[in-house]
């Protein structure tokens, strides 16, 4: 990889808190590979020592869908009911869903 700065790839982070379930996206660097994306994230976005995990992805490798286009992507799901949770009664001692 080139020591140049200018070359080097946007890495977006992900941190899970302690007490999250879930990686949140916390923002985006440069560094010049996976390791130096970890450490530098680890620098920068866990700074208070709130993190238990981290995800460092090289922002050319997420696809995403375009808002403009959501209707048209998300409409097939719209005929299919049973997907959504309103018809299912959740037991008292189950949480996290």
């Amino acid at each position: 990889m080139s020591t140049n700065k200018k070359n080097w790839p946007l890495w977006e982070i992900f941190i899970r808190s302690k007490q999250g379930l879930n990686h949140k996206h916390v923002g985006s660097l440069h560094a010049a590979d996976a390791q130096m994306a970890m450490e530098n994230a680890r620098d920068v976005y866990t700074r208070r020592m709130e993190g238990v995990s981290i995800w460092v992805v090289e922002s050319k490798n997420i696809h995403a869908s375009s808002p403009g286009d959501a209707e048209a992507f998300y409409e097939p799901a719209n005929d299919k009911a049973y997907r959504h949770p309103t018809f299912y009664e959740l037991p008292e001692g189950v949480k996290h869903i």
